[in-house]
């Protein structure tokens, strides 16, 4: 893997886009993206995330973070080895029409790894880019949270329920920010 998408500094600012295996829509269903917040709110509270800037899209997320304790890496391991089996669990234990496609599909994703996990949910990397000036953040800040405008699922971007937009317009959102 090339240099430029790894978490090279653990002072940094990165942009990461972690992203479900076959690009599925998993999170229009909003069990799922709870999943997703309760996760990062004890990544924030237990590993010293910060989070910058955030979205949860149906098939990815959009986060801009920063960590003051731990290695980028490390956290955002633990987030999806830790999301993986709590999204598997609420599948099987839960009432979605897709159950049994979604468990075959994260499991013959497990077969074509060489991983021993039961499941794969994410795909491997999150193409880390480090934001090293005042016009990569302004960029990938725009770009967060323009996602849910320009796939039409909202008007304007901080009335967008699972996105830090709306703390940019001087609201307060689902997740504790720090902005940029």
């Amino acid at each position: 893997m090339s240099e430029k998408y790894k978490f090279n500094y653990t002072t940094g600012i990165y942009f990461i886009t972690p992203t479900i295996v076959s690009w599925i829509d998993v999170f229009t269903k909003s069990e799922y993206c709870e999943i997703i917040l309760d996760s990062l709110r004890y990544c924030q509270k237990e590993k010293g995330l910060l989070i910058h800037s955030w979205c949860i899209m149906p098939s990815h997320l959009h986060l801009i973070i920063s960590a003051l304790n731990e290695n980028h890496s490390d956290i955002i391991r633990d987030f999806k080895t830790f999301t993986s089996k709590k999204f598997t669990d609420q599948i099987k234990s839960g009432n979605d029409s897709r159950k049994d496609w979604l468990i075959r599909i994260f499991g013959e994703e497990t077969m074509k790894s060489n991983r021993k996990e039961k499941y794969k949910v994410w795909q491997n990397g999150n193409h880390p880019v480090q934001l090293d000036t005042n016009v990569m953040i302004e960029e990938r800040l725009n770009y967060i949270h323009d996602n849910p405008v320009k796939a039409g699922y909202v008007y304007k971007a901080e009335e967008y329920v699972y996105s830090s937009a709306i703390d940019y317009a001087d609201g307060t959102g689902l997740l504790d920010i720090v902005k940029l």
